[in-house]
C-alpha cells in the first residue's frame, strides 16, 4: 500500500481531472523550484511534488495507485501467475511473437496534431480572391526549455527500472509453461529516460498555449466548405516536435442582392408592369461594377435573363459563370382616376375587357403518352 497521498501532495480532490492537477503542479512548482528556493527542505517538498504529479498525471500509474499499489516503487522482477500491470496485451503478445524483437525506448518527440479554424469572407472577396489576417490559439514550443520539458540547468536521467531500454520483461507461468513478455517500463512510460524537474511552465511538455497571427492568401473563387492547407502551421507536437497543418475552412456571408449557385450568381430585378411591356433597360450592379441589362418588350414574370462571365471564377478551372437575372413584374394595386381611365381604353383597344375562359392545355409530350398507353 502507499504510504504518501498524492491527492493531498498535490491539494486536489479524488476526482479531480488531468487539468486541474497539472494546474496544481504548477502552482506548487513556482513556489517549490530549486532555482527559487534552494532550502533543502523545500527541495524534498519539491520532489514530493514532483512524484505526485507523476503518477497522478498519467492515466496507467494513476489507476494503479488508486487500486492501492505505488507505481514509483515497480520494479523488474520475475512474477507468477497474472500479477499487477500484466495486461491481456502481454498474453497476446507471448503467443503471437509480439516480443520477439524489442522496441526500443521511444521518443519524447511526436508530430503535432492538424489544427482545423473558420474563416469568413465577403462574397467579392471570395470570387475574386483576397489576403486575410487570422488569429489562432495553438500549442507552440515553450520559450522557457525550448522543447526540453526540463527545467533549465537540469536533463533527463536514465530510468534505474529499464536501465534506458524503455522496456521491461517478465517471465509468467502458463499453461503451456513459462512465458517471456515484454512490456513498456512504468516508471518512464516507455522512454527510458525520466525528468526529475520538469520546466515549470510547460509542466515537462515541451509546448505551451499561444495566440498568433498568420496572413492567408484566399484564392478566387473559394465557396463555403472550401478548405485551404496550410503546411506546418498546426499544433507543435509533445517535446517540441514538428508541428502538423493547419486547415481554414472557408465561410461565404449572405449577400444582401446575390445569391450563389455553383459559379452562378442569381439576383432578382423588379419591374413595373408597363416597363415590362414597353421593354426597358435597367442599371445593374455587379461584382464587376455597373452593367446596363437590356429587358425586351413583352417581358413575363419569372423569365430569367443571362449576363455571361459575370459570375464567379472558377477554382480548379478557367473562365466564370454567368449572372442569372429573375424578373418580377409588378402589378400596381392603386389607380387614380386618370390611370383607370388610360388602362381601361387598353384593354378595350385589346379586347381584353374580360377574359376568355381557361388557358388551352399544352400538347401532351412522348413522355406522357407513354406513361398513358402503360395506364
Amino acid at each position: 500500500m502507499p504510504t504518501t497521498d498524492y491527492y493531498e501532495v498535490l491539494g486536489v480532490s479524488r476526482d479531480a481531472s488531468t487539468d486541474e492537477i497539472k494546474k496544481a503542479y504548477r502552482r506548487l512548482a513556482r513556489q517549490l523550484h530549486p532555482d527559487v528556493n534552494p532550502d533543502p527542505a523545500t527541495q524534498e517538498r519539491f520532489k514530493e511534488v514532483t512524484n505526485a504529479y507523476e503518477v497522478l498525471a498519467d492515466a496507467r500509474k494513476r489507476e494503479m495507485y488508486d487500486l492501492g499499489a505505488d507505481p514509483l516503487a515497480t520494479g523488474n522482477g520475475v512474477g507468477g501467475g497474472f500479477g499487477a500491470g500484466f495486461s491481456f496485451t502481454d498474453i497476446v503478445d507471448a503467443f503471437f511473437g509480439g516480443t520477439a524483437t524489442a522496441r526500443g525506448p521511444r521518443s519524447r518527440v511526436r508530430r503535432g496534431q492538424d489544427a482545423l479554424v473558420r474563416l469568413e469572407v465577403e462574397l467579392a472577396e471570395a470570387a475574386f480572391g483576397a489576403t486575410k489576417e487570422l488569429h489562432v490559439d495553438t500549442a507552440v514550443v515553450c520559450g522557457t526549455c525550448h522543447g526540453g520539458g526540463t527545467s533549465p540547468g537540469s536533463e533527463l536521467v536514465t530510468c534505474p527500472t529499464c536501465a534506458g531500454s524503455g522496456e521491461i520483461s517478465q517471465v509468467q507461468r502458463s499453461f503451456l509453461g513459462q512465458v517471456m513478455t515484454t512490456r513498456p517500463c512504468p516508471q518512464c512510460h516507455g522512454y527510458g529516460t525520466i525528468n526529475r524537474r520538469p520546466c515549470v511552465e510547460c509542466a515537462g511538455d515541451g509546448r505551451v498555449r499561444s495566440r498568433r497571427a498568420l496572413t492567408i492568401k484566399v484564392p478566387a473563387g473559394v465557396d463555403s466548405g472550401t478548405r485551404i492547407q496550410l503546411a506546418g502551421q498546426g499544433e507543435v507536437g509533445p517535446g517540441g516536435g514538428p508541428p502538423g497543418d493547419l486547415y481554414v475552412e472557408v465561410l461565404v456571408r449572405p449577400h444582401p442582392v446575390f445569391e450563389r449557385s455553383g459559379d452562378d450568381l442569381h439576383c432578382t430585378v423588379a419591374l413595373p408592369m408597363t416597363a415590362a411591356a414597353l421593354g426597358t433597360t435597367v442599371e445593374l450592379e455587379t461584382l464587376d461594377g455597373v452593367e446596363t441589362l437590356e429587358v425586351r418588350p413583352g417581358a413575363q414574370h419569372g423569365q430569367l435573363l443571362k449576363i455571361p462571365a459575370r459570375g464567379v471564377p472558377r477554382l480548379r478551372g478557367t473562365g466564370r459563370g454567368d449572372m442569372i437575372v429573375h424578373l418580377e413584374v409588378h402589378t400596381p394595386t392603386r389607380l387614380d382616376a386618370r390611370q383607370e381611365q388610360l388602362l381601361r381604353e387598353l384593354a378595350k383597344l385589346r379586347d381584353e375587357e374580360r377574359t376568355h375562359g381557361p388557358v388551352q392545355a399544352q400538347a401532351p409530350n412522348l413522355f406522357s403518352r407513354l406513361r398513358d398507353a402503360f395506364k
